[in-house]
């Protein structure tokens, strides 16, 4: 039996109101900056309740975040922190009323305690359970340091952890002509977090931020910046007799600039709380391998994963600071790579979905509505937790009810006057509008999502979802498919098919089966390995564009490619990967975007993608059942001379070595099969036996692991 209590709420309550506050904190040159789509908001009034059968008499104490009331049998008691339970069985039910913060309930009892045995609904009178079907409930089971079982730290408490750090280096500025009158911090790479200013007493300061140098020292266009008194009572922290600093909203930098405002400005020194999602370094995914540069490439995307990773998955850390849901599934997958954090991975999702009516797309974006499908089956896959699908597949019914509603008479998506068709950041004239090939791809795939989920579940609809689906392939195939080409064309315009012939539909008709083997070798040769074809500057889609080229079997292009562009980025000097590369930009040109001198974000999600890559298809490692029931380590054996690294799972972490003409797998659990050379291999998944094969002639040896 469970004894031990947990905060409950009302399902995805609580990651939409902390997705409001996290959202919301956004700040541009002084002012917030909220994002423009809508934000839904908690249910202020929630109903839990719970049948019990007690075989004696028991006290239960009784926390609740809001006012509440306390019944027993429908009878109300007298509102008491303790409630008394006669023995029997008893229906008890707590009204919580909040219109601040998401209604919350803690109980515990010796037998009785808040979990995910509750109900509970927002007196619509349709009863949730725990898998948030109607009649999950709102119970958030927290993990590691996501620490929510303390009755005295309600949910809207929750903070993540803070460790301080001191700047690198400081240099004195003194120069009439260029208007520099302070002192210029370097914390040595890019950081998240509070700044600290110690024991300013006389005058004020400005301070500017910035990715670079030459952002925090630009004061008419840093984006970020702070203006502070000593008279700034509310941000004045005590730390003992005498002893203060003042904190700083959380902010991205490397570099601070403080700007002597009055000629007796006095203060002594600043640091960081350094902000930050923990995770466990025994269950996490690690890499490394005979190429240095490699090896630096992981360890910059995995700082950088894990600077975007924080109460959600965020785009990037200085400027949006928004959970977007196309950044956020490539996130998903490269923390399937890193830290496995399931959790955050949950979060995101619930917050990106929000509320039902569905008025618009998932951040107004039609492509990251399908990609948001996409991330729940990809979240099963991984993890195999199927009460997850449960309780999102009423809310992906409403909002392929909207994606449906909004088709066009072929059946195809068809972008509206209010949606915003992204596709990516591109350096060369693309229209976005009509029908979209790219986007019927992403369509026909969340409708297989919604089939295959449905299927899961043994719901009637699914046969519907994949008939569906099977007409948009088809009908997207009629009308875009060039045989001579071997390419799918643009889009559909005015009726008038645009012939343009771009990456992105091509490759995503290789990552999602929408071309056979033969046409997946023609697309590789006609389009992505075509010059003529406009190249790809962002992370983003080069973030698929190398997983179809590693699914043609082309990893030492790949490689090669990686070296080159992340490479490149690391060449310039870069402690975290960007929003966006192109090679051929020279000094602050990189800095620009948006039209602003510093628009782009250094420490962007979806520029990490090295993790996902050299996991899932250097290393190998991959499930072919949910959650590794089963899986597969197909190992790239030639592209190093040795290279090394675990893959965390829901049962532990995967060990693959190849060294020395050899490969070794470890494994704590699973089926898995090596595959080597056309051969395959059983590996042990005991956790105490290692299965390697020596590579050219196929032998194969059990190790002992220590």
């Amino acid at each position: 039996m469970n004894t031990s209590a947990t905060w409950i709420w009302y399902p995805g309550d609580f990651e939409i109101w902390l997705g409001n506050q996290f959202n919301n904190r956004r700040t541009e040159r002084g002012a917030m900056f909220p994002p423009f789509w809508k934000q839904d908001s908690h249910w202020p009034t929630v109903v839990f309740t719970k049948t019990v059968v007690l075989d004696e008499d028991e006290s239960v104490q009784v926390v609740a975040e809001g006012r509440y009331n306390f019944s027993i049998d429908g009878q109300l008691k007298f509102p008491h922190p303790s409630q008394h339970i006669p023995k029997g069985e008893h229906v008890l039910s707590v009204k919580v009323w909040n219109q601040a913060t998401p209604p919350a309930l803690f109980i515990q009892g010796k037998t009785i305690v808040s979990d995910a045995t509750w109900q509970t609904t927002y007196e619509d009178k349709i009863w949730i359970d725990e898998n948030g079907v109607a009649h999950g409930s709102g119970v958030y089971v927290p993990v590691g340091s996501w620490n929510l079982n303390d009755p005295d730290m309600p949910p809207s408490q929750f903070r993540l952890p803070r460790k301080e750090l001191r700047p690198v280096s400081e240099e004195h500025l003194s120069d009439r002509e260029k208007g520099l009158h302070g002192t210029l911090y370097d914390f040595g790479k890019e950081v998240f977090g509070y700044l600290k200013i110690f024991y300013l007493e006389k005058g004020s300061v400005n301070v500017y931020y910035g990715e670079s140098r030459e952002e925090a020292l630009d004061k008419a266009h840093c984006e970020t910046l702070d203006v502070l008194h000593p008279t700034a009572v509310s941000r004045r922290r005590e730390t003992g007799p005498g002893s203060w600093y003042y904190e700083l909203d959380s902010k991205a930098f490397r570099y601070v600039y403080i700007e002597y405002t009055q000629g007796d400005t006095w203060y002594d020194g600043i640091a960081v709380d350094y902000e930050y999602a923990p995770f466990d370094p025994e269950r996490s995914g690690e890499f490394g391998c005979s190429d240095p540069e490699v090896n630096e490439i992981w360890k910059v995307s995995a700082y950088t994963m894990d600077l975007t990773t924080r109460e959600f998955f965020v785009d990037g850390i200085k400027r949006d600071r928004w959970t977007w849901s196309g950044d956020a599934i490539q996130s998903y997958l490269m923390n399937y790579y890193l830290r496995f954090d399931t959790e955050c991975v949950k979060r995101t999702i619930r917050q990106l979905r929000g509320k039902d009516p569905v008025t618009a797309h998932v951040n107004t974006i039609m492509d990251y509505t399908f990609y948001w499908f996409k991330s729940i089956l990809d979240y099963y896959e991984y993890t195999g937790d199927i009460a997850f699908v449960r309780e999102m597949y009423p809310r992906m019914q409403t909002l392929m009810d909207y994606v449906l509603g909004r088709t066009n008479s072929d059946g195809l998506a068809e972008g509206q006057p209010d949606d915003w068709i992204f596709v990516d950041w591109v350096d060369f004239p693309m229209h976005k509008r009509g029908v979209l090939a790219f986007e019927q791809i992403l369509f026909a795939k969340s409708l297989e999502v919604m089939a295959q989920c449905g299927v899961l579940l043994i719901h009637p609809d699914a046969s519907h979802y994949q008939a569906l689906a099977d007409q948009v392939k088809k009908k997207t195939r009629e009308l875009f498919w060039d045989t001579q080409k071997h390419a799918y064309l643009h889009a559909i315009e005015d009726g008038v098919l645009n012939p343009q012939i771009t990456k992105f539909p091509n490759m995503f008709a290789i990552l999602y089966g929408f071309a056979s083997d033969d046409e997946q070798q023609a697309i590789l040769k006609q389009v992505l390995l075509n010059e003529a074809i406009e190249p790809i500057t962002t992370p983003y889609m080069r973030f698929y564009e190398l997983e179809a080229l590693c699914m043609c079997g082309e990893h030492q292009r790949v490689l090669q490619e990686m070296k080159a562009y992340w490479g490149g980025m690391l060449r310039e000097g870069a402690t975290t990967f960007w929003e966006k590369y192109n090679p051929e930009e020279r000094g602050t040109e990189h800095l620009a975007m948006y039209g602003r001198p510093y628009g782009k974000s250094l420490c962007h999600a979806w520029g990490a993608s090295p993790i996902y890559l050299l996991g899932r298809y250097f290393l190998g490692v991959r499930p072919l059942k949910p959650g590794y029931e089963e899986y597969e380590v197909r190992p790239v054996v030639d592209a190093f001379e040795w290279m090394s690294g675990y893959v965390p799972t829901p049962f532990g972490r995967i060990q693959v070595i190849v060294y020395e003409g050899h490969v070794s797998v470890c494994s704590d659990g699973g089926h898995g099969t090596l595959i080597v050379g056309g051969r395959r291999y059983e590996i042990d998944g005991s956790g105490k036996y290692g299965t390697m094969v020596e590579i050219e002639t196929g032998e194969v040896t059990h190790i002992l692991i220590d």
